[in-house]
């Protein structure tokens, strides 16, 4: 299930970069990051508390057994800030090309992540 909702928040994210809803956008990229890892988590039995855990979980369980290149978890880590900058600092407001860059790098890593997990069917074999 966590996949499926990875894949539906980067359709999230693309509509709402052509409609220049750019907080929007970054937030539903990063929400599809967020998801897909979740479906490494729940794969392997365990549950997240926080958004940083699981980049932490991604750091102990892929990174460190070559699994996973570091550069992902840094990402992943780099788009946490900015949905929390969105979301918190008033001050803060995602440009177009933030938000286009954003849904790039989403993309390419529910891409890296699928591969991790097999390539399963959405919704199969993850939560």
């Amino acid at each position: 299930m966590s996949l499926k909702r990875a894949e539906e928040w980067l359709i999230e994210a693309e509509a709402n970069l052509k409609f220049a809803s750019y907080r929007t956008s970054l937030i539903a990229s990063y929400l599809a990051m967020f998801h897909s890892a979740r479906a490494l988590l729940f794969r392997d039995g365990w549950r997240e508390k926080s958004h940083f855990c699981v980049a932490r979980f991604l750091e102990e369980f892929y990174v460190k057994t070559g699994k996973l290149e570091r550069e992902w978890v840094d990402l992943l880590d780099r788009m946490r800030e900015l949905r929390h900058a969105d979301q918190y600092d008033v001050s803060y407001s995602p440009t177009k090309e933030e938000a286009e860059e954003a849904l790039k790098l989403a993309k390419q890593f529910v891409g890296k992540i699928k591969k991790i997990l097999g390539n399963q069917t959405l919704g199969e074999g993850n939560q």
